[in-house]
């Protein structure tokens, strides 16, 4: 991104760089001890009783555990999406929900099955991800016209490209009758998660490998355009494969699991808070976080109005939007 946006953004807003490069240590194993254990709950919290019917433990792998497998996927999916565009914006509030990529997926869902009257998994896949890049992109190139002031004023660019694009679709979806066909998108849930349907995310984990071993290289772009260039690094080539790498997983998790707020931005501020910004030594932290915090809303959903299930969307988006609120008050307390 070049220099316009980054000018006159707060210090706060800034990448930090301490020295946490060590991965395997004792927080971060106790970390991963307490997502298994989130695990485990998870895989046995539900209305059928798994150990009481006859058919309990084939429901046990045709439900159960593909809905665990999701939702551990899905959160480092949200997450990384998220640490990668704060990296790159140099901006604490930026991830798919403030930038308006999460609607740009809502609106290539239905754009596919505007264009196709029973389209398959992959192909509503293929359009949440193309428009998830198309909307990046735009973004992105709307702030480039853009002189800003605070950091504040890009979530808030971001927030209304993205009701613009929700509106767009409303009525899209209204005019054409598709409303019906998307609604699942706007409450995402993995109440509809089971074999067969969800497999599609084990793509994420290429994006994960990929991630990490251009962890450097995406680091030194977040330190600007300037300086990355300088360093050797194709500094436009780079953001267009990261937000390449974000469409893809952000589309992926549009198409399975429908709208997720806020999941990137909770996870790399707690983490960023502690342990700075140096993505390579931030990736497994924040992957692991993000599926013990999605799995942990998923559990509440799951048992707060049983035998009923809230979407997990309602649980995250409530805690997303507690934690955005705090990140804004002390980014302001900070600035001042």
């Amino acid at each position: 991104m070049p220099n316009n946006i980054r000018t006159g953004v707060e210090i706060n807003s800034q990448p930090q760089f301490y020295n946490h490069n060590k991965i395997w240590t004792k927080p971060f194993i106790l970390a991963i001890i307490v997502v298994i254990i989130l695990g485990v709950i998870s895989l046995f919290t539900g209305v059928y009783d798994i150990r009481g019917q006859a058919d309990g433990w084939d429901m046990f792998f045709i439900t159960r555990v593909p809905r665990t497998a999701a939702l551990m996927l899905t959160g480092a999916a949200m997450a990384m999406a998220g640490l990668v565009m704060q990296l790159i914006t140099q901006n604490r509030l930026v991830e798919p929900t403030t930038t308006g990529t999460i609607e740009w997926a809502g609106l290539g869902l239905l754009t596919v099955y505007l264009l196709f009257p029973a389209p398959s998994l992959v192909l509503r896949m293929t359009g949440a991800i193309l428009f998830s890049f198309i909307g990046t992109m735009i973004f992105f190139l709307f702030l480039r016209r853009v002189k800003l002031r605070s950091s504040l004023i890009v979530p808030i660019i971001g927030l209304m490209l993205g009701a613009v694009i929700s509106a767009v679709s409303t009525f899209l979806g209204l005019l054409f009758q598709k409303t019906q066909s998307i609604e699942s998108w706007f409450v995402g849930s993995f109440a509809s998660v089971q074999i067969g349907r969800y497999e599609y995310l084990w793509l994420i984990v290429i994006v994960t490998i990929l991630i990490f071993i251009f962890a450097n290289r995406l680091t030194l772009a977040g330190l600007g355009e300037d300086v990355a260039t300088s360093l050797g690094v194709n500094y436009s080539r780079l953001i267009l494969f990261a937000t390449g790498l974000i469409s893809f997983a952000v589309g992926i998790v549009a198409a399975v699991i429908g709208n997720l707020p806020f999941l990137g931005l909770i996870v790399p501020n707690i983490v960023s808070m502690f342990r700075g910004d140096d993505l390579r030594s931030n990736l497994p932290w924040v992957c692991v976080i993000g599926m013990g915090t999605i799995t942990f809303c998923d559990i509440i959903s799951r048992t707060i109005i049983m035998p009923f299930e809230l979407p997990v969307s309602l649980i995250l988006g409530t805690l997303g939007s507690v934690v955005f609120i705090a990140i804004l008050l002390r980014q302001r307390k900070l600035g001042g």
